[in-house]
Formats: C-alpha cells, sequence, structure tokens
C-alpha cells in the first residue's frame, strides 16, 4: 500500500514536534483541517518528490505528515455513498477499540491520544482493550454498538474476520475508522477511512538502514510481527524487496515470528543465535521485539554492535538502544492517531469528503539525532 502522494524532507535538518502550539488549517482532501504540533524530519529524506512534482500535505499530532490525497487523485469517501446520516461529533458517542495490551508503549500513546483528544473536543469516548485476543475485540466492537457508540475507531488486531461486526454496524449506520492497521474489507462500503503509516516504504527505509550498517553484505534475520495483519505483510515485501534490489549480497537466512511481543523476539533471537551463530544483522518489524533480541545477545555474550539491529516504531527504549550502541536505526512509527481519527470524523459527519486512505509520513532514528531527538520518542 503506496500513499497517493510522496512528501519528501529536506535531509540533516530535524525541527522540534511537540513545542509547536500554532494550529495550522491545511485542506484534506477538500476540507479535512488536521491539527498540527510542529513535524520531524527524517535523516534520509530528500527535497522533492518521487515524482518531480510538488504536493501539498497536512500535519497531524506530534509530527504526523500527512499526504493530501485530494492533490493525488486519492479515492474520497462522503456519508452519502456511505449511508450515514450527518450529525455533531459534539454531540456524538464515539467508541474506540484497542487491539493489544498495552504493555507496548506503541500501544499506550495510541490510546492516551485518542483519550486527549476526545477530551479536548468534549466528545464522549467510550473504550475497550481486547488484550491481544481477536474473539475479544469482536465481541468489544459489538459491545460499544450496544452501549451506544455513534461512531466508532478501531485499531484492528488482524486484517481478517470483520464480517460480523461490518454488518452490525452496517445495519445501524455506523461510520467505522481504522488506525494503524487496515482490515479486509471495501472502504466507504464496510469503512469510512484507514489512517496509518506506508508499511511497505517503512520496510524500505529498514532496509536501507541495514544495508549502511552491514555495508551490504552478510546474513540477516527477520523477526517477523504477527500473522494475520497488513502491517506484517507490508514491512517484510519492502524489507525484502529493497534489499534484493540494493544488496543482492546481503542475504534473508531467517525469518520468525515474534509477535510483535519482546519476550518472544528474545526467545526467537536465542534460537537464531544457535542456528545461526554468525548472524550479521537483525531486522525487528517492532521495537519490542528488537528490544528483546538486545536481551538475547546481551545473555549470549555479545557486545553492542557486533550484530547490526534495526526497528520499527520510534519508543524511548529503542531510541536508547541506539544511543547505547545496541541498535544501528529505528523507523518511526508514529502511533498519535488521535487528532487525525476525530478531525476525518468530523469532517465526514458534516457531510464533507475524506480520504480512503490517509497516510502519514514518519520519521527516523539513527546515531546522528537518537540522543537530541530522544524526547520526541514515545
Amino acid at each position: 500500500m503506496k500513499p497517493n502522494i510522496f512528501l519528501r524532507r529536506t535531509s540533516g535538518r530535524t525541527q522540534g514536534r511537540a513545542s509547536a502550539s500554532t494550529l495550522l488549517a491545511v485542506g484534506l482532501a477538500a476540507g479535512l483541517a488536521l491539527a498540527a504540533t510542529g513535524c520531524a524530519k527524517s535523516e534520509d529524506d530528500k527535497s522533492g518528490d518521487s515524482d518531480g512534482s510538488k504536493s501539498s500535505a497536512a500535519e497531524g499530532d506530534a509530527g504526523q505528515v500527512v499526504s493530501s490525497p485530494g492533490a493525488g487523485g486519492g479515492k474520497s469517501c462522503v456519508i452519502g455513498d456511505y449511508g450515514a446520516k450527518k450529525l455533531d461529533l459534539k454531540s456524538a458517542t464515539v467508541g474506540f477499540s484497542q487491539s493489544e495490551k498495552e504493555a507496548n508503549p506503541f500501544r499506550i500513546a495510541e490510546t492516551a491520544s485518542m483519550k486527549a483528544e476526545a477530551g479536548k473536543r468534549g466528545v464522549k469516548l467510550l473504550t475497550a482493550n481486547a488484550q491481544s485476543q481477536f474473539s475479544k475485540q469482536i465481541s468489544d466492537v459489538q459491545d460499544l454498538i450496544a452501549k451506544g457508540a455513534d461512531l466508532l475507531v478501531i485499531a484492528p488486531l488482524n486484517s481478517d474476520g470483520w464480517e460480523p461486526v461490518l454488518r452490525q454496524a452496517k445495519a445501524k449506520h455506523i461510520p467505522i475508522v481504522t488506525i494503524d492497521r487496515k482490515i479486509n474489507a471495501a472502504a466507504c462500503k464496510d469503512y469510512v477511512s484507514f489512517i496509518g503509516s506506508d508499511f511497505v516504504e517503512q520496510g524500505r527505509r529498514a532496509a536501507d538502514r541495514m544495508i549502511a550498517a552491514t555495508g551490504g553484505k552478510g546474513e540477516v534475520a527477520i523477526l517477523l510481527g504477527a500473522a494475520g495483519n497488513n502491517v506484517t505483510t507490508d514491512r517484510t515485501k519492502g524489507f525484502e524487496e529493497q534489499i534484493e534490489k540494493k544488496a543482492p549480497d546481503l542475504k534473508v537466512v531467517f525469518k520468525q515470528t515474534g509477535e510483535f511481543a519482546r519476550e518472544k523476539g528474545q526467545q526467537v533471537t536465542e534460537q537464531l543465535i544457535q542456528s545461526k551463530p554468525g548472524i550479521d544483522g537483525i531486522y525487528a518489524e517492532n521495537d519490542e521485539m528488537g528490544l528483546g533480541a538486545v536481551g538475547a545477545l546481551k545473555g549470549a555474550g555479545k557486545k553492542a554492535g557486533d550484530v547490526k539491529i534495526v526497528t520499527i516504531d520510534g519508543t524511548k527504549n529503542a531510541v536508547r538502544g541506539i544511543v547505547d550502541g545496541w541498535i544501528d536505526g529505528v523507523i518511526e512509527s508514529n502511533p498519535r492517531f488521535g487528532p487525525l481519527a476525530f478531525q476525518t470524523l468530523d469532517t465526514f459527519t458534516k457531510g464533507g469528503k475524506v480520504a480512503q486512505d490517509i497516510v502519514i509520513k514518519d520519521s527516523a532514528y539513527t546515531k546522528d539525532n537518537a540522543e537530541s531527538d530522544l524526547g520526541k520518542a514515545y
């Protein structure tokens, strides 16, 4: 899944995100105005667009830079097409379904962002946490509907299996926005919009960091995320395709799921060290698995830098791992979806157009900026 427009940022410059307080009114697909708090620049971004044309963008919470789907010709959704009725968001009840246990910093930050934005807008928010159990998430969302949710924001655990919820929501004309992960259903028919990162591009950027760290030669392992969702599939696809294209002498020799969990990531890495003691690099598809890999390497008597590690997320612990020398790069995946999700719902319920895919642009951390930008991590 690619964004409608790639927004490139100037290399080598970092602008503070959380300190900006001015609200910028920027068009997102004919009427989507997003709250901005500044923008973090990536160390490997280049000026100019990939197609040679300029693009417009909006900024979301804590540095989320958003492609403007309207400028790129992306599909949009309006309330009449979806089959819902206009309503005032301030008087509505929003249900939020979190997928995973909030021991994960990404999920902590994601839920906190939703609660903060609801409080800021004075909107009633009902929340549920599936505790990493898909069957519970289905029943959670059905319960949110039964409790009177007029609108739903879902962070899906899996991409498949949502038919019971979609049928029930459709029958009650309840708009659904998904964040972070997609569901395999029809946009503007079964749900309104997806808000998240370009996960294939994240995989490519992780591959670029791994190539730089290893010199483009050797053997690397992939700690896969949980099966059954588009994040794992896309981050793997982007990484492997980029390695094959740019560094054919860098071979992926091991792939196993770490289920996006630190403990599982450590267990898998312990097995990796036994089967591939000379492994040169580890690509972990989230920070928690990467930190588990660090624990396994320490337990095996390895030194910082012996095995190059690249991860995706942007948690404080992982960025601190760069400062300490154990991790070589972290590609950010910004979890602060609250302002984007609520603004999307607000625009949609007033009758405005919203993009079916709202793709954010993420920053990155390397040895050059990890210490100075540690405060921006979550």
